[in-house]
């Protein structure tokens, strides 16, 4: 079973179509995203940061439209997750922050 939306109809061509282009669009928005971020994180001058940071934030909700939208269209769907899968993760990955030097 996925979560998502009916999905839009779209012509069966080898030529791309708008669910092609939307979701090659995606995935460049996703990498430039994580580009960006990785950036951030390096950048020494405050200028460049705040700089950074603008086209970042740009990017980041230009990524989210377009998810939003292939969601919509029934581009984009989800697998629902057990509730004991997740209560799995939570108690493996708060075990980790026992570790963390510093605690609250």
């Amino acid at each position: 079973m996925k979560i998502g939306n009916p999905e839009t109809p779209f012509p069966q061509t080898p030529d791309m179509n708008d669910r092609d282009f939307l979701n090659d669009m995606l995935a460049t928005e996703k990498y430039m995203t994580s580009s960006y971020a990785t950036a951030l994180h390096e950048a020494s001058n405050e200028t460049l940061y705040a700089d950074l940071k603008t086209i970042y934030d740009a990017t980041e909700n230009c990524q989210r439209e377009l998810f939003n939208l292939m969601f919509r269209k029934g581009w984009y769907k989800l697998e629902p997750i057990e509730a004991q899968k997740i209560q799995q993760a939570h108690q493996q990955f708060a075990g980790y922050s026992k570790q963390f030097p510093y605690q609250h």
